[in-house]
């Protein structure tokens, strides 16, 4: 994105935040959100961007092919079907993956040695995708911006490539365990996010009851700190009993889906 383009939306963060806006996420949780959903895709876009400059891209076509045949399925489902999805493979041993406003999905390699089924993968994308649909990254730079933290927000989209707070700016889009520095979401954010993924995963014809197995494997994944996707995503014995006592909604959900599913996500060997 050329530098003049990244002034304007500079601009329009800055001056864009005409009030505060209370409203409810998809699960009836308060939240407070300053951004309207055109600065927040040119914030993820121009993160996207960066990300895709920073990052080595997998010129691995099958393990593409598989990764975009679970993220399509994935998004296949949400309510919004305007909105097209640009999934994209990064060639890293990190064992993460996150999705931004506007519409982008990054998953890296690594993930893969830890997800190791089109369901387990799938837990990951419902949750990273639920993130953006439950607008939680606009909830994380409104919350910076009213804590003094927002104007830096605002200033790094001057050049979001070289600019010194670009890692704030992009952390609070929650790709902090990329650029090493971390606005974690909230207990409450992860929950949600949880929930409204599973769905997701379940509608979208995968095995919810892998979720749990898959919230197992990143707690033994890396050693004691685990894996980078941890750092922000923390799992935990009550995020686990969630995932379990929700199975009960969920499995109808994916029984119905899965008997009308035609495109089938292997894993290349």
């Amino acid at each position: 994105m050329k530098a003049t383009t990244l002034a304007l939306v500079a601009v329009g963060l800055t001056l864009g935040l005409s009030g505060c806006a209370t409203t409810k996420s998809p699960t009836g949780r308060s939240q407070t959100l300053l951004y309207s959903s055109s600065q927040m895709q040119q914030m993820g876009d121009a993160s996207f961007e960066e990300m895709k400059k920073q990052q080595k891209i997998s010129s691995d076509k099958k393990l593409t092919q598989y990764v975009n045949c679970v993220a399509n399925r994935v998004t296949a489902v949400l309510p919004d079907q305007s909105q097209k999805w640009d999934v994209v493979l990064f060639n890293s041993e990190q064992v993460n993956a996150f999705a931004l406003p506007g519409g982008h999905i990054g998953v890296y390699t690594g993930l893969l040695n830890v997800a190791s089924t089109p369901d387990q993968l799938a837990t990951v994308l419902g949750h990273e995708v639920a993130h953006v649909l439950a607008q939680h990254g606009n909830e994380q730079v409104s919350r910076a911006q009213m804590t003094g933290m927002g104007m830096q927000i605002a200033d790094a989209a001057l050049g979001a490539s070289g600019v010194s707070n670009r890692d704030l700016y992009m952390s609070a889009l929650g790709l902090g365990a990329q650029v090493g520095v971390i606005l974690p979401f909230g207990r409450a954010q992860e929950s949600e996010a949880d929930v409204m993924g599973l769905e997701l995963m379940a509608r979208a014809g995968f095995d919810p009851a892998q979720s749990v197995v898959l919230w197992h494997n990143m707690s033994k994944a890396g050693g004691s700190q685990g894996p980078e996707l941890l750092s922000t995503h923390p799992s935990n014995s009550n995020r686990i009993a969630q995932l379990e006592q929700l199975q009960g909604q969920m499995q109808p959900l994916y029984q119905s889906a899965k008997a009308n599913i035609k495109n089938q996500c292997v894993l290349p060997k």
